[in-house]
C-alpha cells in the first residue's frame, strides 16, 4: 500500500483514512497501528498520541463511517419526500453492497462516540414524519425503527454474503422498497399485545437517553 501524505495538524485524520484504505485490503482484523503509522509516514509514538491502541481506532473509524452513512440516508430521505424511509434504506443497502469491508467495520460501533448525523436518527425521524402525515398509527410507532432496521439489515446481509441475488439491473432498490412497504402494512395492521411488546435498546439509544433534555427510546 501507498504511503499517505497528510497535512501538518491533519494527522489523526490521515491516520483514518489510511485506516480505512487497510480495512478494504484487508479487512477489519489484519493491520496494526503501526502499520497504519508506517503508511501515513509517522512514528508509532505519533499515532499513539492519536489512538491508545488499534482497537481505539477501529472505534474511531466505526464512528466516521456511520456519521457518513448517516449523512448519506439523510440525503436520500430529502431528496424523495414522501418516501423518505424508503430512500434512506435503499442508501444504506447500496452503500453496504459497496463497501463490504468498511461495512463490517461498523460492528466495533462507536464507542462513546456522540455520532450525527447517526442512522438510526434519519430512520427516527423518518418514521415520525409518517405518524404525523397519518400514514402509520402512534401506537406502532414505538421501536418502530428497530423493526425497519432488523428487516433491511436482513436483506442487506443475505445479499451481501451471496445467499440470494437478484438479477433486474434495479433489483436491489426494487428489493428494499418491498421490504420496507412490507413492513409499514404489517405495523400498520398490527393490533396491541396483550403484554407491551420489548422495548429494544442499541448503543446509540442508550447514549441518546443519557443525554440530558432527551428522552430517545
Amino acid at each position: 500500500m501507498a504511503k499517505a501524505r497528510y497535512h501538518h495538524g491533519e494527522l489523526r485524520g490521515a491516520l483514518l483514512d489510511a485506516a480505512e484504505a487497510l480495512v478494504r485490503e484487508r479487512r477489519v482484523g489484519g493491520w496494526s497501528l503501526r502499520e497504519v503509522s508506517s503508511v501515513v509516514g509517522v512514528s508509532a509514538s505519533a499515532a499513539y498520541h492519536h489512538f491508545a491502541s488499534r482497537e481505539a481506532l477501529v472505534r474511531a473509524l466505526a464512528a466516521r463511517v456511520l456519521a457518513q452513512l448517516g449523512e448519506r440516508m439523510g440525503q436520500a430521505a430529502a431528496a424523495e419526500p414522501g418516501r423518505g424511509l424508503v430512500a434512506a434504506c435503499r442508501a444504506y443497502v447500496r452503500w453496504a453492497l459497496e463497501d463490504p469491508a468498511v461495512r463490517l467495520a461498523l460492528n466495533a460501533g462507536g464507542g462513546g462516540t456522540p455520532i450525527a448525523p447517526h442512522p438510526h436518527d434519519v430512520l427516527d425521524a423518518e418514521l415520525d414524519r409518517l405518524v404525523a402525515e397519518g400514514e402509520l398509527g402512534a401506537p406502532s410507532r414505538p421501536g418502530a425503527e428497530f423493526v425497519v432496521w432488523a428487516a433491511v439489515h436482513g436483506l442487506t446481509t443475505l445479499l451481501a454474503d451471496g445467499l440470494v441475488t437478484l438479477d433486474e439491473p434495479d433489483g436491489v432498490e426494487r428489493e428494499t422498497e418491498r421490504v420496507v412497504q412490507a413492513v409499514l402494512t404489517g405495523l400498520a395492521r398490527e393490533t396491541p399485545p396483550p403484554k407491551p411488546w420489548p422495548a429494544p435498546h442499541s448503543a446509540h439509544t442508550r447514549r441518546r437517553s443519557a443525554q440530558p433534555g432527551t428522552g430517545g427510546s
